[in-house]
């Protein structure tokens, strides 16, 4: 029975408590912190936790009554919570994103090589049957080479979204919705097709002037043999409807799923190719469904590696990745200069110093709200 603790009660937590919950006989909650002890109270009472409450993670280290915890705190505290604990041989899953910067990335996968703990940044949309199912037939080469990606990461949130204290600065929140949101697609997009070479981007905020951070980015990257992907991340798309389309050479396929299929005619335009189209649908429609999705299934599978001694699905190099491209459109967008990768050591966005002083800042933000009272959030699509 694993031991586990809540760090940071906040919007994303019942995601992981429910979660945890979901497995009585494998783990069991019995540590909530927060900054704010009446929130981690307000949780404990919530979901019926028999749950010991404190106000910073450090009165949890040292003690063999912990075994796992799951970091839910805003991102600029990601590095030190996950070093701490790493170094006290504790499992750490971590929330996205992954840190700040990919020093920071790179000191919390050195901590994480020594620790005898296991580690997993949360990339929960993964775990969805149309997206391991996506993923499990880009593999069978049934469409050919991909040749274009695109992705959508459109999400909607109010003027007032960036009130919240943490929000809106690049200090705290490290970012926008490149960051903060089209993190899980762009976790997807590298999982199913690799990093790309090099990146070119636009950065714009359109509608949340008490924000410092971009609310939209336009992404084009390069991929070897001429290969593009394009993302967009947005907080002002109403409907926040996402997806992720592969052109192959010889069909398309998406997330939500859609298949269409061309072969070309003599004089080179298009004839659809409906045996193709059959044999996709086919092998698609085979796959199984998971057991355990979303943030479930991201723990159920970090819980069975645990008691396996194995490797998760997403390993701290996965989170690394993400942030070494979300960092690469930060720089294009910033200096408006493309940006090949991998980013060096030496780049001055290596670092949160150097991010701090040469992101492209759009507004002061003048709004610092300590908490919301409504703390329903939304997860996006679920692909289907």
């Amino acid at each position: 029975m694993l031991k586990v603790a809540i760090i940071g009660t906040g919007n994303i937590s019942p995601a992981h408590i429910q979660s945890y919950l979901a497995f009585p006989d494998r783990c069991k909650i019995v540590h909530l912190v927060d900054i704010y002890p009446e929130k981690a109270e307000a949780k404990a009472k919530d979901f019926s936790l028999d749950a010991e409450i404190h106000d910073s993670h450090k009165a949890l280290l040292g003690r063999d009554d912990v075994d796992l915890v799951s970091i839910c705190t805003p991102p600029y505290t990601h590095a030190e919570i996950a070093i701490d604990f790493l170094k006290d041989d504790k499992h750490v899953i971590l929330e996205k994103p992954m840190a700040s910067s990919l020093e920071e990335c790179d000191a919390i996968l050195e901590a994480a090589k020594n620790s005898k703990g296991t580690f997993s940044v949360i990339a929960q949309n993964r775990f969805r049957t149309p997206i391991m199912n996506l993923k499990k037939t880009l593999d069978t080469g049934l469409i050919g080479r991909v040749l274009h990606a695109q992705v959508d990461s459109l999400w909607w949130r109010g003027h007032c979204y960036y009130d919240l204290w943490w929000r809106g600065t690049w200090e705290k929140e490290g970012g926008g919705c490149t960051l903060n949101h089209a993190v899980h697609h762009i976790d997807m997009l590298i999982w199913m097709m690799g990093l790309p070479e090099e990146v070119t981007a636009v950065l714009s905020n359109a509608a949340h002037d008490n924000a410092e951070i971009e609310d939209i980015s336009v992404s084009v990257l390069k991929y070897p043999k001429g290969a593009l992907g394009q993302i967009t991340s947005s907080v002002i798309h109403h409907g926040e409807e996402q997806q992720l389309i592969f052109q192959g050479e010889k069909a398309r396929i998406s997330a939500p799923w859609k298949v269409y299929a061309s072969i070309s005619k003599s004089n080179g335009f298009p004839e659809r190719n409906p045996e193709l189209e059959e044999e996709i649908n086919k092998h698609y429609n085979s796959l199984p469904q998971l057991e355990h999705e979303g943030h479930q299934g991201q723990i159920n599978n970090v819980l069975t590696a645990i008691e396996n001694g194995t490797e998760p699905l997403i390993t701290g190099q996965d989170g690394r990745n993400t942030i070494e491209l979300i960092t690469a459109i930060y720089k294009a967008g910033s200096t408006q200069q493309p940006v090949k990768l991998p980013i060096a050591k030496d780049d001055p966005f290596y670092t949160v110093e150097g991010i701090l002083k040469n992101a492209k800042y759009f507004y002061e933000k003048t709004t610092h709200a300590t908490n919301f009272e409504d703390e329903s959030i939304t997860f996006g699509s679920d692909y289907k």
